[in-house]
């Protein structure tokens, strides 16, 4: 087999069509749009949403809810999730990203009180719940608010 004897099989390439060559091409003339209206001018034709000129489906349905485009996007991290890093370390941004306890960091990362806390930490995060603080400070760690 060589390389300048491969071509493709037979019916799989077809020749593109060249519209407005003249009549003896058969897509001479009007270039195969037919005769007036929307669909023969250039840019012309309709969207795949338009529904004939009756109210839209997108406009008949009842519309809900609220989007606060203010709204922070806070990652949480619980006070149990802790566990998983080595006793009397500082536990920062960083190692909450590189542990997967956080996958986007986003507006900061706050610290809830679900779970409980075995071992002395040194906690760096932008919030912490009450009662989040109170649960590393009876394990014998701190807090740290960036």
């Amino acid at each position: 087999m060589d390389l300048n004897k491969l071509s493709p099989q037979p019916g799989s390439k077809r020749n593109r069509k060249r519209v407005g060559r003249g009549p003896g091409s058969g897509r001479g003339k009007t270039c195969g749009r037919g005769q007036k209206g929307q669909k023969s001018r250039s840019g012309g034709g309709i969207p795949a949403r338009f529904e004939g000129g009756q109210m839209p489906l997108v406009r008949r349905l009842p519309k809900r809810g609220f989007y606060n485009r203010f709204a922070k996007n806070i990652a949480i991290v619980n006070v149990g999730d802790l566990n998983r890093f080595d006793a009397d370390s500082v536990v920062d941004i960083a190692d909450f990203l590189s542990s997967g306890l956080v996958n986007k960091l986003g507006d900061g990362i706050k610290l809830l009180a679900n779970g409980e806390l075995d071992r002395k930490l040194t906690v760096r995060v932008h919030k912490a719940s009450k009662a989040a603080l109170e649960k590393v400070q009876a394990a014998g760690g701190t807090v740290e608010l960036l």
